[in-house]
């Protein structure tokens, strides 16, 4: 019989203990916070997840859904792995809780961060956050088609610009130059808000950010929407600009370039927490998704709706964080640590 060794004694018991979390459901918690819970966002004031944690705070605090104040900390240094890390070292602290999105996976694959999810306690996923390729309004490109055979005749010349580099902007990228023979000189920047602002001012000729990151720009028609990296069209049918709702954006695939990219909007708790603690927040989960400020949310920054908590949120984890191992080893981000 073959000895169990150290390392594979601890992967039984995180194991072990990421399926009873699993199993905690949204059963009854009899724990309650007893002081301030902490949002860790591990990106700057104003971005996507910010953004999303006001407004699950603003909800949390209008409902009373909680007796203590949500406080929001932003640590966004090294590309999100500072407040990752913040959450890492909290073992067993009920008391903060990570905002997280794909990063999760992509900035230890990126940089050799000594961090797995696995570390955490996954409490549950509210949405998906969709991508749409954008254009300068000015330009005469009117589908993905006609933009990357003008990129096609001159690679490198056209400049993608994107959040950090690594990430889920950037993946993007290199999943387009794959599926269509393009090829873009990426230029990160801190966030989308400033992606999208030089894309304005012609700084870079294209980026693939959050709806919630270029609403503005493509409302006051400064921008163009192309396409949107999903399986299907946006469900969100109001009109955001004088003709266009998220509706009508045409799926990538629709026009012959098959690149699909979501990205996931979750939460989780330091290790070590106990079943009972991560069951609260999983109830707190459930009733924000059905506040009216966040439907509200979802719509007008058209994220997918996707609630989901225990073990089918594990197994998401599992799937996704396999996905994103295989795009990033094809697109060559993986780290050599």
């Amino acid at each position: 019989m073959q000895a169990t060794t150290p390392v594979r004694a601890a992967s039984a018991a995180a194991i072990s203990v990421l399926s009873l979390f699993a199993l905690a459901g949204t059963a009854h918690a009899d724990w309650a916070p007893s002081k301030a819970i902490e949002f860790v966002v591990p990106f700057s004031p104003g971005g996507a997840s910010d953004q999303m944690a006001r407004v699950i705070q603003a909800a949390i605090t209008k409902h009373e859904l909680v007796k203590v104040p949500i406080v929001i900390q932003n640590k966004a240094g090294a590309s999100g792995a500072e407040g990752i890390l913040d959450v890492k070292s909290a073992a067993k602290e009920p008391h903060k809780i990570l905002v997280a999105s794909t990063g999760i996976f992509t900035v230890p694959m990126a940089t050799g961060l000594p961090f797995n999810w696995k570390d955490l306690t996954p409490v549950g996923m509210v949405a998906q956050d969709e991508f749409v390729l954008w254009v300068n309004a000015e330009t005469p490109y009117k589908t993905s088609a006609d933009y990357l055979a003008e990129v096609k005749k001159n690679p490198g010349k056209f400049k993608m610009g994107g959040t950090s580099s690594k990430r889920e902007d950037q993946v993007i990228t290199a999943e387009v130059e794959l599926r269509s023979g393009a090829k873009f000189t990426y230029i990160p920047y801190k966030g989308g808000g400033e992606a999208s602002t030089q894309l304005v001012g012609k700084h870079i000729d294209s980026n693939p950010n959050n709806p919630s990151e270029s609403i503005a720009q493509w409302r006051a028609g400064q921008v163009r929407a192309l396409c949107l990296f999903s399986d299907k069209r946006s469900g969100y049918t109001a009109k955001v600009t004088d003709s266009q709702g998220w509706a009508d954006i045409p799926t990538c695939k629709e026009q012959g370039l098959d690149v699909t990219y979501n990205m996931l909007r979750g939460f989780f708790l330091p290790g070590g927490v106990t079943p009972d603690q991560a069951t609260f927040y999983q109830n707190l989960l459930a009733k924000v998704v059905e506040t009216p400020e966040f439907k509200e949310y979802l719509e007008k920054n058209a994220l997918r709706p996707d609630f989901m908590v225990g073990q089918k949120f594990v197994e998401f984890l599992k799937t996704d964080e396999a996905r994103h191992a295989e795009i990033m080893k094809t697109a060559g981000f993986m780290s050599k640590k």
